[in-house]
């Protein structure tokens, strides 16, 4: 097989996975629940990939991060279809709304526009004098507690991109009472409203 440059083989597996250049057949043995694309190759996850994926997992998760759209390694309608409305999706790239068997889907763009500038300043405003692991755990779980079960239904994982400031804030206020938290805030004392505060 091809020989892994240096800085690559401490990531490679050594667990007996075939070798193989089948993106099916890999996903065929490892049967994982997310495929994620990174590649900026275009269109890779064809028809065969995401049937191997649904039968992987009930509701797998496609995320074609890829940017610009042209560059996405599949389109929300693909995946949408060849899923059969089953995929949870998310892309690099804006897609429009899918129509399939009735139902309305609403892709969902991947991006950290919910995420860092709430983290950033939550940690900032407290004089955190470092960035966590715990702040990106605590950011995520305040965005995740904005989607909606209407969003959700429709397809989306993140919140409407028109809620975008109140979301930050809330990130921006849960950061900083990790900071606090985890010893790692210098403002003191410590405001009595963190929310209001920031």
């Amino acid at each position: 097989g091809d020989e892994l440059p240096a800085h690559n083989r401490d990531f490679a597996r050594a667990d007996g996975t075939p070798d193989t250049d089948s993106l099916v057949d890999l996903i065929n043995y490892v049967r994982p629940h997310a495929l994620f694309g990174l590649s900026g190759a275009g269109p890779l996850f064809t028809r065969d990939v995401i049937e191997a994926m649904c039968a992987s997992t009930m509701r797998p998760l496609i995320f074609p991060l890829s940017n610009p759209t042209s560059k996405a390694e599949i389109t929300a309608e693909n995946a949408y279809k060849w899923s059969n409305g089953t995929c949870i999706f998310a892309a690099g790239s804006p897609f429009d709304p899918v129509k399939h068997n009735g139902r309305t889907y609403v892709p969902g763009q991947g991006n950290n526009a919910f995420i860092f500038p709430g983290l950033g300043f939550g940690a900032w405003v407290v004089g955190a004098t470092e960035i966590l692991d715990d702040f990106f755990v605590e950011a995520a779980r305040e965005l995740a507690s904005h989607v909606t079960a209407e969003e959700l239904d429709s397809g989306k994982i993140y919140p409407s991109i028109s809620n975008l400031r109140e979301v930050s804030c809330k990130v921006a206020a849960r950061v900083a009472e990790c900071a606090y938290s985890m010893g790692v805030a210098t403002r003191d004392p410590k405001p009595s409203d963190l929310p209001s505060f920031v």
